[in-house]
């Protein structure tokens, strides 16, 4: 798949003066060849979301409704796809998690400023203007 400084590559071809429409027509079919492979992974990845979306909504409503069994969707659709948690795997996923809901409701807060008073401040004002050259 095309990364982009490729397309910058492909940009400055293009651009150049002794470019010839050969060239320019394997370009033009490589960036096709590489948008439909984009658009079969699209589709593929916004299938399995749909069919996560759709198992966790039936998980839900199975709880609601006294379910003995609630996960069962998600669980099936989980391991359809080889990814249900076994053994040492259910520690680490639910550590995962945990750091994850933490680093999400962090990102909601505005961080305090930071504190200029003390010794720390006063080294900082001694620093400031000075520069070092590093050796070669």
């Amino acid at each position: 798949m095309t990364q982009r400084s490729e397309f910058d590559d492909i940009r400055a071809h293009i651009t150049a003066e002794g470019t010839h429409a050969g060239d320019l027509l394997r370009i033009a079919r490589e960036l096709l060849d590489d948008l439909e492979q984009v658009r079969m992974r699209e589709a593929t990845l916004r299938t399995y979301y749909l069919a996560l979306l759709t198992a966790s909504r039936a998980s839900v409503a199975a709880q609601a409704a006294g379910s003995d069994e609630p996960l069962l969707f998600v669980m099936h659709e989980l391991a359809k796809h080889g990814q249900l948690p076994t053994g040492e795997e259910v520690s680490r996923i639910l550590s995962d998690a945990t750091a994850a809901q933490a680093m999400l409701s962090a990102m909601g807060q505005t961080p305090p400023p930071p504190r200029r008073t003390g010794p720390s401040s006063s080294r900082l004002r001694r620093c400031v203007g000075m520069s070092r050259s590093l050796p070669h």
